[in-house]
Formats: C-alpha cells, structure tokens, sequence
C-alpha cells in the first residue's frame, strides 16, 4: 500500500518540539494530570490502585460509552466504538466501507487523512474544494454534481480543519439528503464539536441520519489529547458489527487505564467545555485584534473550533515564513503549503493563554518586519 506524506504531521513533527510558543496547537490547553484530578474531585489515583491492567472490553469501557453518548440526542451506548483516537476512527471507517476502485468525495483543504487514505487504499477520491470566497464552505451545487450512484462515501469535516469554519444545521441536513439520495455514507469528522465560538449550535450527523458515521476525539475539545482516545458513533448497527470485525486485526481495545481516567472525565464534560470556550474566546480575541490591525493579513473568521486559516498578502511562501518564524522569534505556526492553499497559515489560539499571548505578540512583530522590508 502506498502512501503520500502527511505533509501537516511530517512538518508539526520535526519542529514543534523546537518551539518556545507553540500556535500551531490544534488541542485546547491539555490538562495537567493534577488539574484534571482537582476538576474530578475524588481521589481517583486511589480507586486505580485495584485496576486489573487487562484487556478490557474491545468496544470500550461500558461506563465510558454510556458518558458518550450523552453528548448525542439519539445514539445509545452500543452505538459507539471508542478508539485510540479520531485519527484511528477514521481508518477503521475507511478500512471497513472501502474497496479498491470505490468512488470518495472528500472536503479539500482538509485534514489530509480524510482524503489521502481513502486513496491509499485504492479508492477514487473526487475533491470537493472550499473557497475562501464561499467562507470555506462546501459548494452544495458542486456536491451535488460530483455525488453519483458510483459514490460510496462523502467525507466532510464539521468544524473545519483548517479553517475553523462550521456547517450549520440546514447546510449539514441538506448535505444529508445528497448522501441519502445517492445510497452513499456520510463520514463527519466531529473533531472539534462543541467548541462553538459564537453561541451557534450545530447537532451531530450521527443523530441526523443512519446513513452517517461520525468521528470524535477526547484531544481537541475535552484536553485529554496524552490519552489518545477518540470514538465513532452511528445508528448503523450493521456497520458497527462491520467494524469491529475489522478492527479485531487492528487495536483489538484501548488501554484499561487511560478509559477508566476519560470515564471519569466525562461525568464533568460541561465543566470542560466551559473552560476550553473560555481559553479559546480569549485568545481569539487577541488574534482578531493581530488580523484586522492589518492590511496585508484577511481571513474568514473561525466559527467553531480552535484554529484559524488566515491569508497574507506578503513576498515570501507560508513555508519559509514559518521556519523564519520559528528561528528568529522562537514561534511555531503551520504554513499553508501542508494544506495544499499557499499565502496562508494556520494558527492554533487554545494554548494556555500566557503562551498564546506572547506567541502572537512575536507573531505580529515578525509580520510587520517583513511587510516593511517589502515597501
């Protein structure tokens, strides 16, 4: 099987740990183990100590599915496999509903994984492409045109991956009614549901339609990003049958340890919200302020999420910048030439604030340095 480069991960991997403010983040503040502790308030390191470190159970910890789907208005506990990750529950849908030669629809620019996968394991993988025009929006005409009885799969991403732009319920149902219509399956990544910026409110697609597989991560929202923990959820009981007999020659099941900890997480899961909104509207505060001060910088502001994808209008490539960014001022930002979009950046605005405060100030400095350089 032949892959491409996974242009994000390859370039976050080889620099990040080299920076001294990092806003290239797309997780909200991870918790430190004692926070997270202090937040449970109960004495949890002591009910572990009589944990048996076993298998476990292969769909995951019933006490924990049973918390998840309490963030779903239909879905019951057996309706959701947990994974290590929501990059884990985007292959096992991949690896179960694809065969060679099969037709995909996928969002571009997006998280490369929902398109290059696909591709990797032989299916025809037709681009819908955002316009930053259209707000990075899909194109319901275009979908349209593209979704035939060939498609066997329409990948979206709602909240956007890199653009922090959010489908809203009438979008996502008519996109629906395009799957349904053509016999396809709809995948939505719901990475980042929950972090609704602007008091919007968008309901899964999983509760929307059985045609719809839904994927979701304890790292974005939840700040639990070191347990490495993610789920899908779908009312297709059938395809939760098919995955797992999939993913028995993949994970067989998650760590005991780390499912007892996000069990124990979910029974405060507003509370976390509430302190991963908090982090995120005031830090996109400052970065609105960083943007619009700014006549070489535009962007759709982001809805939902904790990135944005603005645009510059500079003489220099969004690579080059940001390692300038990183050796001259100790600062980390994602260029947009690992989304395929080139004059854009991606920024991460859920580090702990003292981080993004200070990372943005550098951020603007470097900016205006080069913008004089190029009068």
């Amino acid at each position: 099987m032949k892959v491409k480069p996974f242009l994000v991960e390859r370039f976050m991997s080889s620099y990040e740990h080299l920076a001294k403010f990092n806003i290239a983040e797309t997780c909200v503040a991870p918790f430190k183990l004692s926070e997270l502790l202090s937040l449970i308030g109960k004495d949890l390191m002591e009910e572990l100590r009589d944990l048996v470190l076993d298998y476990g159970y292969t769909e995951g910890l019933p006490e924990l599915r049973e918390g998840i789907a309490k963030l779903y208005r239909k879905l019951e506990p057996d309706e959701i496999l947990v994974t290590k990750g929501a990059i884990d529950a985007n292959f096992q849908v991949f690896y179960t509903l694809l065969e060679p030669g099969d037709k995909v629809v996928s969002i571009f620019p997006a998280y490369q994984q929902l398109y290059s996968a696909p591709e990797s394991l032989g299916a025809e993988v037709d681009l819908l492409e955002l316009k930053e025009e259209e707000s990075w929006l899909p194109n319901l005409e275009e979908l349209e045109r593209k979704v035939d009885e060939r498609t066997k799969l329409v990948v979206i991403n709602n909240p956007h991956n890199p653009t922090g732009s959010l489908i809203d319920e009438k979008t996502l149902r008519e996109i629906i009614r395009i799957v349904e219509d053509s016999g396809s399956r709809l995948l939505c990544d719901e990475s980042y549901h929950g972090l609704f910026l602007d008091g919007s409110s968008v309901p899964s697609a999983a509760d929307l339609s059985e045609r719809a597989v839904v994927t979701r991560s304890f790292s974005k929202p939840l700040s639990l990003t070191g347990l490495r923990l993610g789920w899908i959820a779908t009312r297709d009981r059938e395809l939760i049958e098919e995955i797992k007999l999939r993913r028995d020659y993949m994970s067989i099941s998650n760590s005991v340890l780390v499912e007892r900890i996000a069990a124990e997480a979910m029974k405060n899961v507003e509370r976390i919200y509430e302190r991963s909104l908090q982090i995120l509207r005031r830090n996109l505060s400052l970065l609105r302020q960083l943007i619009e001060s700014r006549d070489y910088l535009h962007w759709v502001p982001p809805r939902a999420g904790s990135v944005a994808f603005p645009g510059y209008d500079l003489d220099i490539g969004s690579e080059e910048l940001a390692l300038r960014l990183l050796k001259e001022k100790g600062t980390f930002l994602v260029p947009g030439s690992c989304f395929g979009i080139e004059r854009h950046l991606r920024i991460g605005f859920g580090a702990r604030p003292e981080v993004f405060e200070e990372g943005a100030r550098r951020l603007g400095e470097f900016l205006d340095s080069i913008s004089k350089v190029g009068k």
